[in-house]
């Protein structure tokens, strides 16, 4: 294993030391930009206010539908920043000598235009064409890049996959690679606790309604009085039929639900499935092999914004592209291994470590960045960062088993009929401070803090304490043989550390509904990691309730250590009220998990070896 000083030339904050802002203060231009189709698209350039007259900068772009700007309410307090969306790109980027261009996609913020589902198509032109305005500028190098956090990290994707000859790098942050299956549907579930909120989100943002905006939204704040107008813009009339024309924008609830499967569409528009509003669908490795990734999460980001950042990684064929997973949250808002030596701001170490990235693809600087591994990720409980020449790295696949006495073993059961009947309780929930919770802007800042209690409603199995301390790095993965008394259920599998004292943390999980348990292949630009299913409904295989059948599937990836003397947890729930939607709806099944030398249920750990 390597420390936190072998694993970088120079660490993200260490290199941050070295790079004292050059420029001082900022200006903003503000106008609006027409896009191939006539749609006026609301863009502010951040560049230094000590800019001389001929002095050009490399751009990068943060295509967002969460405010480029706010406007600022009379009287309010002069410390407000009225652009807290995009602060963080800001104050890391423009002091340094870069310009930032901060878009409203269209049907959002002050642009024009509508939003006709979640990242629509047409917005992935409207990227190529505000790149191609940006190039074209007095203040632009000819140099662009373009980053961002969740939304505006996709739309990072789109623009790469536009193969625009100015875009010479992107750094997608906590950003799904495929819409559907990364965020939307995990393991084929319907995440109704992103699709309510979010909604809901979405429309007080899109038609400026701040009765609507959710107490717990970063944006709440009376002195925040809706979307900027641009500058010349003096009445506000131009905003406001901007607003009136995001009337028509799409509806989540609505939306999602007609996305069931992976291969249907809306109702009015079979062809618009999952795949048009997910990166993957666009990806072309002409383009990629010209434009530089850094592809940034965390191992509590969302319920599969890690494995999309992993898929986007593997898929890439371009040298210059890199990996980061961090003890992170979606957003790195909090660090979240139950290890921490303490809970400092972490969004700096990805700032820093994005701004080494463009300094050398934008900027053209020596940052000794091709001296390091292109992967980096931190290991929770070792509580120290790893460094490898690949996802995942080498290790090996120990099996255990559920066995009787709700034990978990590492020997192949020997008995000839072993299982375990479980019935379902739907009140079991995984509560308000989890992975799932920070996608719709809840602030969380310690992650499963009552896991003891939760776990009470499951069905576990524990093993024995370890004897020597055991690191899990990569995506584990589950086989399970069972019956159900109905014909569809939902699996959620966690794998839990408990400690010599008895408490069990929380360490990752992996949800599948049980109709799509047919293997089958992902689609071709989503790398297999772990076992793949088509979730096509075509592949769809109803239960027969209590005839025994077989299901395999990944959960999320970790890296985590297991201390010696610790023991390792598998739990099995068929519900997540508080973040999934429930199936069966109404009839909790009773679900019988065999445990048997025909019928053997394991859990699969990548397991890496001390070097």
């Amino acid at each position: 294993m390597t420390d936190r000083q072998e694993t970088w030339m120079v660490p993200p904050l260490a290199y941050l030391e070295t790079r004292q802002p050059t420029h001082q203060g900022e200006r903003i231009i503000s106008q609006y930009v027409d896009v191939r189709d006539g749609t006026r698209l609301a863009v502010d350039v951040h560049l230094p206010s000590s800019r001389e007259s001929d002095e050009t900068y490399p751009a990068i772009l943060v295509l967002t539908p969460y405010y480029r700007r706010f406007a600022l309410a009379d009287g309010h307090r002069t410390n407000i920043d009225s652009c807290p969306t995009v602060a963080f790109y800001r104050d890391m980027f423009v002091p340094r000598g870069y310009a930032l261009v901060a878009v409203d996609v269209r049907g959002s913020g002050a642009s024009f235009g509508c939003r006709d589902g979640f990242r629509s198509p047409k917005e992935r032109l409207d990227h190529h064409d505000i790149a191609d305005w940006v190039a074209g500028q007095s203040w632009c190098t000819g140099r662009i890049g373009a980053t961002g956090i969740s939304y505006p990290g996709a739309a990072s994707d789109f623009l790469a996959s536009t193969n625009h000859t100015a875009v010479k790098a992107v750094a997608p942050l906590f950003a799904v690679w495929d819409t559907w299956g990364n965020h939307l549907y995990p393991g084929g579930i319907l995440l109704t606790c992103v699709t309510k909120n979010y909604g809901e989100m979405a429309l007080s943002l899109d038609q400026d309604r701040r009765d609507l905006i959710p107490p717990y939204a970063y944006f709440k704040d009376d002195d925040l009085a809706g979307p900027a107008p641009v500058d010349n813009d003096l009445n506000g009339k131009m905003l406001a039929q901007a607003l009136h024309e995001h009337k028509a924008n799409f509806d989540m609830q609505d939306f999602v639900q007609q996305l069931r499967f992976r291969d249907a569409g809306l109702t009015d528009n079979p062809d618009y499935t999952g795949a048009c509003i997910s990166p993957y669908n666009y990806a072309n490795r002409d383009a990629d092999t010209s434009t530089a990734y850094y592809s940034i999460s965390g191992w509590m980001d969302g319920g599969g914004y890690s494995t999309g950042t992993i898929q986007r990684y593997m898929w890439l064929q371009n040298p210059e592209t890199r990996l980061m997973l961090g003890p992170w949250d979606h957003g790195a808002r909090a660090h979240v291994s139950p290890w921490r030596p303490d809970n400092k701001p972490q969004q700096p170490i990805v700032g820093a470590a994005v701004l080494r990235f463009f300094d050398k693809h934008l900027m053209l600087l020596n940052t000794e960045i091709d001296g390091e591994k292109p992967v980096h990720y931190y290991t929770m409980g070792a509580e120290t960062w790893r460094a490898a020449e690949n996802w995942p790295p080498a290790h090996d696949p120990v099996i255990m088993f559920p066995a009787a006495g709700n034990s978990l073993s590492s020997n192949a059961p020997e008995e000839k009929d072993g299982s375990d009947e479980y019935q379902v309780d739907y009140a079991c929930g995984t509560g308000g401070h989890t992975r799932y919770d920070r996608l719709y802007i809840q602030n969380v800042e310690t992650y499963y803090d009552d896991w003891n209690e939760r776990e009470d409603n499951m069905l576990s199995y524990t093993g024995e304490p370890l004897s020597a301390d055991t690191e899990v790095t990569g995506h584990p993965s589950v086989n399970l043989h069972f019956a159900c008394s109905e014909r569809d259920c939902c699996f959620f599998i966690y794998v839990s550390d408990v400690t010599p004292e008895g408490k069990s943390v929380y360490v990752t999980e992996g949800v599948f509904r049980a109709l799509h348990r047919k293997p089958g292949d992902n689609p071709v630009d989503i790398p297999p990691t772990g076992p793949t299913h088509s979730f096509k409904l075509e592949d769809t295989e109803l239960l027969v309730p209590g005839e025994p059948t077989f299901a395999s599937f990944e959960l999320l990836p970790t890296s985590y250590l297991f201390r010696k003397g610790h023991l390792i947890r598998l739990s099995l729930a068929a519900s997540d009220s508080d973040h999934f939607t429930r199936i069966p709806d109404g009839r909790p099944p009773r679900i019988t998990l065999y445990r048997n030398r025909n019928q053997p249920s394991q859990l699969m750990l990548p397991v890496v070896s001390k070097a």
